[in-house]
Order: C-alpha cells, then sequence, then structure tokens
C-alpha cells in the first residue's frame, strides 16, 4: 500500500528544508565541521576519527554551493528525509489525526534539530538509521532477494557514517535470533560487507588506527560518579529536553506488537544501557546516544496515537522544548541571543585577524585540529596541526599535511599564551601570541618503539628504535629521543631524556625508510609509578611528538 503523505506533512517537511537551509547559510561553522570540512578536501574511504560519509557529504554539497551553505545542504536535506522516514515508521491507522503532536515531537527532539543542518557524522547516522528501521520493516513484511541487498547496502550506509552504528544493527539481530536461520538475513549481512570493504581496506591500510585510538590510546582520567555516570544520566535528559519523563514512562510501558516494534525497543534498550555500562569507564558524550534517538523517536510516536495521557503531556514539553530550539538557533546566527559564547560565534573575526598577522605564511597551531582547519576555512591558507605528546592524534597525523608547511616560513602558536611581539585577537576578544619560525621543521611522522623485558627496574637495559619515513636524511643532531611515562589512564605525567649508552657509535643521520637503534639504561621511576611507556622525540626547537604507542609495562 502506498504510504500516506498529508499535504500539511509535506508542507511541513518543504518549510523545515526551507528554514534550515537558511539557517545553514547564515551561521558560521562549529570547530567539528571545519574539522570534518577538512577531511572533505582529501577523498579517501576513510579518516582517524570517523567512516568518510560526513565527508562525502561535504564534499558533494561542495559541488553545489560554497561556504557554510555547502557545508550543510546535504545535512539540510537529509533532514527533513529523517523527519518523513519517521512518520513512515509510525505504524497505526489513526496516526493522521494526530500530525501536528506527532511533528511538535519530532521536531521537539534536540539532537534531531541540531543534526537537521549541522554536518556532523551523527546527521547521516539518523538519516541511515530510520532507513534502516524502514527497510528492516519491509524486509520482515516479505523477505526477498531485492529488500536483502537493499538492507545490505543500508547497513552499510550506516556504518560508513559512524561506528557506534555497529550497535543498532547488533540489538536489532538480538531481538530476532531467527535471522540467523534466514538466507536472505546472512546475503544482507555479506552485501553489506561488500560495501563496507573499501573502509575495511583503509584501516587495514593505516594499520587500524581508528581503531586502535578509539578502543586502546585515548585518555581516561579516575571514575568519578559526577563526571561518568552522573554525566551520562544528565546526558539522558539533555537527549530529549523537557519531554524526557514521557519518554522513558513510554519506553517502560510499551509493549512491542510485532517483530519491527520487538527492534525499535531491543535498540532503544540495548543502547541505553550499553552506554550505562560504558559509564563505569569512561566519560559518555551527549551525542554517542543519538543511535537511540530513533527507536525511541517511534515508539513515543507511537504511544502519543495510542494514549491520550501521554499525548496531552508530551505534546505540552514538545512546544516549550521547540520555543527554546528556536530561541538558540537564532542566537546561533545572532551572538546577543545567546546566552553564552558559542564556538559558532567570531570564527571569520578571528580568523581575519590572524590571516592579517600571517601575511601568507602557512599557520602551525599547536594541538589544536579545531583551530587550523576552521582558519583554513574561512582564510583559504594552509595550516597544520603540530600535535605533541600532551595532546592526541588526529586526521593532521596521518595525511600529507604536515609536508605542506615543511621547510617554509611558518607563524606558529602555542599552546601556552606566552607575550611577544606578534598578536592578533582571539575568539574571545583576548590577545593571543606566537612568532614566525623559518624554516619550520618537524618529525611527527617518525615512528619509534621500546623493547624491554620483565620488570623495569633502575638501570635495566631499554632498546629504543625510531623508523624514518621521510624521503629525505633525518639530521641526528636536530632531534633528541625521550620516554614519556603515562599513569594508568594513559595521561602524559612527564618526559625523561634518553641518554643511550654509545652515542659516539650514531650515524650522522636516519636514512629514509631506514631505522635507527640503540639502548639505554633506565633511570629510577618510583617517583611517578608509571603504567604505561611512550617512545617520544622532539625537534630541538618544538616540544615532545607522539611518536610511539602508548606500550604497558609489565610487573
Amino acid at each position: 500500500m502506498k504510504p500516506s503523505l498529508p499535504r500539511n506533512l509535506v508542507l511541513v517537511l518543504i518549510g523545515l528544508a526551507g528554514i534550515n537551509l537558511l539557517q545553514a547559510s547564515f551561521t558560521e561553522l562549529i570547530y567539528d565541521e571545519a574539522y570534518y570540512w577538512y577531511y572533505a578536501q582529501q577523498p579517501a574511504w576513510g579518516y582517524f576519527d570517523h567512516p568518510p560519509m560526513v565527508a562525502w557529504m561535504i564534499a558533494g554539497g561542495g559541488w553545489i554551493a560554497s561556504g557554510e551553505l555547502g557545508v550543510r545542504i546535504v545535512s539540510c536535506l537529509l533532514g527533513s528525509g529523517t523527519l518523513y522516514l519517521l512518520w513512515l515508521l509510525i505504524d497505526r491507522p489513526a496516526k493522521e489525526a494526530y500530525l501536528p503532536q506527532l511533528l511538535a515531537w519530532f521536531l521537539s527532539i534536540p539532537l534531531l534539530h541540531a543534526y537537521g543542518f549541522l554536518s556532523l557524522p551523527d546527521t547521516p547516522l539518523l538519516f541511515f538509521a530510520a532507513l534502516f528501521f524502514w527497510v528492516y520493516k519491509r524486509f520482515l513484511q516479505a523477505p526477498g532477494w531485492t529488500r536483502a541487498i537493499v538492507l545490505g547496502m543500508v547497513m552499510a550506509g550506516l556504518m560508513y557514517s559512524k561506528y557506534h552504528a555497529a550497535l543498532i544493527i547488533l540489538f536489532v539481530l538480538a531481538s530476532n535470533l531467527r535471522l540467523l536461520r534466514s538466507r536472505y538475513a546472512w546475503l544482507a549481512l555479506a552485501v553489506s560487507l561488500l560495501c563496507y570493504a573499501p573502509h575495511l581496506g583503509w584501516l587495514y591500510g593505516q594499520d587500524f588506527v581508528s581503531v586502535k585510538y578509539h578502543l586502546f590510546e585515548r585518555p581516561n582520567q579516575p571514575y568519578l560518579f559526577g563526571k561518568f555516570t552522573g554525566g551520562y544520566l544528565v546526558n539522558l535528559v539533555v537527549l530529549f529536553g523537557l519531554s524526557f519523563p514521557w519518554v522513558y514512562l513510554c519506553l517502560l510501558r510499551f509493549r512491542a506488537a510485532d517483530l519491527f516494534e520487538r527492534a525499535l525497543k531491543f535498540s532503544a534498550w540495548g543502547i541505553l544501557v550499553f552506554f550505562l555500562i560504558s559509564s563505569f569507564q569512561r566519560r559518555v558524550q551527549t551525542q554517542w546516544l543519538i543511535a537511540a534517538c530513533i527507536p525511541l523517536a517511534v515508539l513515543v510516536g507511537t504511544c502519543i496515537v495510542q494514549d491520550a495521557s501521554l499525548r496531552k503531556w508530551i505534546w505540552r514539553a514538545s512546544l516549550a522544548n521547540l520555543a527554546l530550539l528556536i530561541f538558540l538557533r537564532l542566537g546561533l546566527m545572532y551572538e546577543p541571543l545567546f546566552p553564552v559564547r558559542y564556538e559558532s560565534h567570531g570564527n571569520k573575526a578571528w580568523v581575519g585577524s590572524l590571516k592579517e598577522l600571517a601575511a601568507g605564511a602557512p599557520v602551525v597551531f599547536e594541538n589544536s585540529y579545531r583551530q587550523a582547519s576552521m582558519y583554513q576555512f574561512y582564510s583559504g591558507q594552509p595550516s597544520f596541526s603540530l600535535n605533541n605528546v600532551m595532546y592526541r592524534k588526529n586526521q593532521y597525523s596521518i595525511d600529507g599535511s604536515e609536508a605542506k608547511v615543511q621547510g617554509k616560513r611558518v607563524f606558529h602558536i602555542p599552546v601556552v599564551n606566552k607575550e611577544t611581539p606578534y598578536s592578533y585577537t582571539g575568539q574571545d576578544g583576548e590577545p593571543r601570541y606566537g612568532t614566525f619560525m623559518d624554516p619550520f621543521t618537524s618529525y611527527r611522522r617518525v615512528a619509534a618503539g621500546l623493547r624491554y623485558g620483565q620488570g623495569l627496574t633502575p638501570g635495566a637495559t631499554v632498546e629504543y628504535w625510531a623508523h624514518n619515513p621521510y624521503p629525505e636524511t633525518i639530521p641526528l643532531d636536530r632531534i633528541r629521543f625521550g620516554v614519556a611515562l603515562l599513569d594508568r589512564y594513559k595521561r602524559t605525567q612527564t618526559i625523561l631524556n634518553v641518554r643511550p649508552v654509545r652515542p659516539d657509535a650514531f650515524p650522522e643521520g636516519i636514512a629514509p625508510g631506514d631505522s635507527l637503534r640503540f639502548t639505554f639504561s633506565i633511570p629510577d621511576m618510583a617517583r611517578w609509578d608509571p603504567a604505561f611507556l611512550r617512545a617520544v622525540l622532539s625537534e630541538k626547537s618544538l616540544y615532545w611528538g607522539l611518536n610511539g604507542q602508548p606500550q604497558e609495562i609489565s610487573n
């Protein structure tokens, strides 16, 4: 049967797209959007932090429009598409009678609102999650070769959006284990893996850098209820704003009528419980929970149609949410309306001030991929994020951006805002300082590591190795070697300079594609009691880099 599409819904979808396009045009980028725009300048099957879907969206939008609109135009279209799919997923004949309440509910969900025009990985995740549930619903109704292939392609779209998408797929499978006996389900899986193979190949070629970072390298901190589990509980409220009591009441009361509704309920509960458990280990960011928004939006929408009491309260809370969200969206464009200075405010101004100061020289930001990408977007000039051992790796660690500033006169902005003769006006209106470096030389792509046996007692012999990936020799008189001591949460405690046992045996440099190996005696580390070590290098005028991986100390 042809899906019902009321005239008022069509008008809302068109109007929403128009409003989002206007918002996209007159709101400056936020930092993450600038970073993903930077992704899009280098088409690839993967990127350091995320799969490539967000970069593909931005690159496609760039063919249609320029500036902020080009970055966001595809997101605006996907926002209306997600709303339409949510309408289709409400499987109750009486739903047209409650169109205003349903639309108010959908549009009042804060993150659905934000990702209706912002270009972030969660934007395609929401769209493909809604599309996945719609295709899965049709697959359940009539399994077949065509629907299996389409389901597999949509699953790949989900995974190309964000790695968290795997939770949706896994919990849907958990809701219907009979899928394991279905040849069509296995075909869908095969198609999804085939479509996803280029990204898996990219991960393999990059030594699974994304997986290693997200699972093993991210710094953490000691467990604090307020920041971890307490923060997760706050996120549950933020996720739905003033509607949150009735959202979770609906989830508790809901009784699935069929396998599709069972999939919705399993997905919602599964994602919420998964991140509740995660909150005992690390902080959970609000957007990590967004995968639960689609099944919850549909479940609550179904409750709106069926339950008059819930409908009344959700309608009121939704209207209040909408009023607040509209006010905040206006504030994104017009700063005086916003309660605090936000990252979409003042970027053109600080970039313009810095561009004038740099006078055509590339700008190197220390430990700020956010500012580097924002500067490049609004200035049209090259920039680079120089990541040191106190920060983290990112896309600038694995792409060719370092080569574009190597050996050139650059304007370098350190982490510590030390006063120099050169200053520009920062985003906060305060002066920021930097200095010119000529020539700029960094060796952040040098891979390094340590080899040691059981127990690192003072005086124990440790082998240090460093591999040169550059096409030119690295002179040893330009670099120094060190070992970073990390605590059990992989936070850098201090850096120890390495003194080789026989420095007189060193060559003059490390040849292209060659490795340097030497031994040194481990100093007394009892003062810090580290849990991990990391091999690091430093160019003589710069701080220590992120050359090695954290290596656990065996006791």
